[in-house]
């Protein structure tokens, strides 16, 4: 089974290692290695991370993006030989990096069978955008936000007014799944998400009651065209799914469906699994609870 990577990038200062730290924190048992890139000769960042992490690698004077693409292939392939196997890896970007060159380091063959790019997720200082308007043009900025399926918002001691001109811009940029990093706020089962979905059939929270998680299982295959139909009417309103389905049209093979924002993915499993699982996550003033229910059911009814 491939080991999803989580990408986190963003500015100079943006609040990246706080970011990771806090999700460390609070990872409820999983085993998560980070790799953490630093523009500069000594990585604090990868100290400041390694009490929280169970490994931690650290690459310096050089930029995962550009310089340090063969370097970051050798330590994943690293990572990935230790005899406890990750359950996820978070990629600390440096904030000079370009995201798309991580990704498509990513995406080379020798990894695919080994790990997958879950989702990438921008940090972005509400404070400094404040204060710095022109950063919202930067270049470097831009390419980082754009290359986010998730925005996460630190430092937002901002009036509402003064936050105006940063919130329109994700809009325009077609950034609609953003939250604040602050107290307990972060969607912390969006970001981390278990390779197996869980067995229990059921609506639990997720983080802050800003997000809710539906969960739903089912015994036996489902038809193709109507798991297609009800996720095209679902996934307008969610910012995550995952599940195991098992599909009418192709008995004896399951597949493995992961959606990050606007990109789904539906791919065979490794093996099969005889029930169906799905995990549906969204803001709970957005997806209906029982809408979701109602299309669920429609796709396990027989």
């Amino acid at each position: 089974m491939s080991v999803p990577v989580l990408v986190v990038t963003g500015f100079l200062g943006a609040g990246k290692t706080t970011f990771i730290n806090q999700l460390l924190q609070r990872s409820e048992g999983r085993r998560i290695s980070a790799i953490v890139n630093d523009f500069g000769s000594i990585n604090i960042d990868a100290e400041l991370i390694a009490d929280a992490a169970d490994t931690v690698v650290g690459l310096k004077n050089g930029c995962i993006c550009c310089s340090l693409q063969g370097d970051l292939l050798r330590t994943l392939k690293l990572v990935l030989s230790q005899p406890a196997k990750p359950d996820q890896i978070v990629i600390e970007a440096s904030g000079v990096a370009d995201p798309r060159g991580i990704t498509e380091t990513l995406m080379d063959p020798i990894l695919w069978h080994d790990i997958r790019l879950d989702a990438v997720v921008a940090v972005v200082d509400a404070d400094e955008v404040a204060a710095n308007p022109g950063r919202l043009r930067d270049e470097l900025w831009r390419a980082q936000v754009e290359a986010a399926d998730f925005i996460a918002l630190s430092k937002t001691g901002l009036s509402e007014t003064s936050g105006e001109p940063l919130r329109a811009e994700l809009v325009w940029l077609n950034k609609t799944l953003v939250f604040e990093t602050d107290g307990d706020a972060m969607p912390i089962e969006a970001l981390l998400v278990a390779d197996r979905p869980p067995a229990q059939t059921g609506q639990a929270k997720v983080g802050a009651s800003r997000f809710t998680s539906i969960e739903w299982q089912s015994a036996g295959p489902v038809s193709l065209d109507r798991f297609q139909a009800a996720i095209d009417r679902l996934a307008p309103k969610l910012i995550r799914a995952k599940g195991i389905v098992n599909f009418i049209e192709r008995p004896g093979q399951s597949f493995l469906l992961q959606m990050v924002g606007r990109r789904a993915t539906l791919q065979p499993f490794p093996k099969f699994e005889p029930d169906c699982r799905l995990v549906l996550i969204g803001e709970a003033a957005v997806i209906d609870t029982e809408t979701a229910h109602a299309r669920l059911s429609e796709i396990f009814t027989s």
